[in-house]
């Protein structure tokens, strides 16, 4: 007889037939598990998120760029942004075309933007010393820029990515001088793009960076599409009760805002938005193993093999994810208590959750880490030659996909 500690995963059914522990011993501890009826319930919301017909969705691949997910994501109708060559390249893969992928480079080199530009992909320049390149490499062509319009949100200093004091985009006191570089490459404005950080859960800084730059926008004349970004969040406290973020309430008011400015501006232009943690995110749980139970000078630890090479959100954000914990054996979990959840790196700040209050675990025992789909796989390494983990896909038909093998020793030794 099994014991689950699921308040998340009992009620949305997440595993249904699968059993965490029939998972852990067929594809190895840790593991990534998705599930696709999720995945793709994320990427209908999206496309729904307005009733404006030229309404597009680019899937912000950085969050997520395992190969299958992204032929379900194309199979959905979102489209697909890149920041490297190596995500154009895994795009490509997954079957998107150059007209369905928009490249937002960052202080690239030139062979890198050249890589974008041969293939007749859209690209979007941070600066103006990034548009100059553009337009030695391509004279002539269309081009999108990032522009900051002075609006900043986010869940952390380190990932909001507009306002007065970061590193992306264009100052709109410097669009003289951006458009006398356009007219002396004779480039054509194609674009405007903008992305105010990540985690977003009330609607009202987004619309007021949407609302900023299209401002800024009719300040241009025949642009072809608006880009707002991304950074809708996702409730990672369910445990606790946290509320979504009110998509109804925030498509409506985005709604009125871009049927607007068309009506405004002449011609029904393109609006783009840039979700990738509110697809992927919550179609993931990150399965580890319990290894060791011990107490520090009165403070309670459970050692588990998910370390942040396999999940570094916490170390590098203090993000929280909920938690969860599978028995396989009958023997009862206990009372909640405060304990503090870490991992098999050999850093004191490998932490998952700090004084984090859940039933007495036991060695053997099964975590659960919600949430997970979002910048877990992606940002993963191997610090301390740790194996990096298999990911496997809940299919909606019952099945279990294995969607990307778990490293091997050799793998280690691979590019010597």
């Amino acid at each position: 007889m099994s014991h689950l500690w699921s308040p998340v995963t009992g009620k949305n059914r997440f595993f249904d037939a699968a059993e965490p522990f029939e998972l852990i011993s067929e594809f190895g501890s840790p593991l990534y598990v998705y599930n696709e009826s999720i995945f793709r319930a994320r990427c209908r919301e999206m496309r729904n998120l307005v009733s404006y017909p030229r309404f597009f969705v680019n899937y912000s691949v950085k969050a997520n760029s395992n190969l299958t997910l992204l032929r379900i994501a194309r199979e959905e109708g979102l489209l697909a942004d890149a920041m490297s060559p190596g995500e154009i390249f895994v795009e490509e893969a997954a079957g998107y075309t150059s007209d369905e992928i928009l490249y937002i480079s960052n202080n690239v080199s030139e062979a890198e933007m050249r890589y974008a530009i041969d293939r007749g992909i859209m690209v979007s320049v941070d600066s103006l010393s990034q548009l100059e390149m553009f337009g030695r490499l391509c004279p002539g062509g269309k081009v999108c820029v990032r522009v900051n319009t002075g609006v900043g949100a986010g869940h952390h200093a380190k990932v909001i990515t507009g306002g007065k004091k970061t590193k992306f985009a264009v100052d709109p006191s410097l669009f003289d001088d951006m458009r006398e570089i356009l007219r002396s490459h004779r480039l054509s404005l194609a674009g405007l793009n903008q992305h105010i950080g990540s985690l977003f859960m009330e609607p009202g800084k987004y619309l007021e960076g949407v609302s900023a730059l299209l401002a800024l926008a009719h300040t241009f004349e025949d642009l072809e599409f608006i880009d707002f970004g991304g950074g809708f969040g996702i409730p990672y406290e369910k445990a606790a009760g946290q509320p979504r973020l009110d998509l109804a309430d925030l498509g409506s008011k985005l709604d009125a805002i871009l049927h607007d400015f068309a009506r405004t501006y002449g011609k029904s232009i393109a609006f783009k938005v840039e979700p990738g943690r509110y697809i992927a995110a919550e179609s993931c749980v990150l399965l580890g193993t319990v290894h060791a139970v011990k107490e520090n000078y009165g403070h309670r630890y459970v050692g588990t093999d998910v370390g942040f090479n396999v999940l570094a959100r916490p170390m590098i954000y203090d993000s929280h994810h909920d938690i969860e914990l599978y028995r396989a054996s009958d023997t009862p979990f206990s009372d909640l208590y405060p304990v503090t959840v870490v991992g098999n790196i050999c850093e004191s700040g490998d932490i998952l959750a700090k004084d984090r209050v859940l039933p007495q675990a036991q060695e053997g025992d099964i975590i659960g880490i919600l949430d997970a789909g979002a910048y877990g796989y992606s940002m993963s390494s191997n610090y301390n030659n740790r194996l990096r983990p298999a990911e496997v896909l809940l299919r909606e038909d019952g099945t279990v996909k294995l969607i990307r093998r778990r490293d091997t020793l050799d793998d280690l030794l691979r590019n010597f």
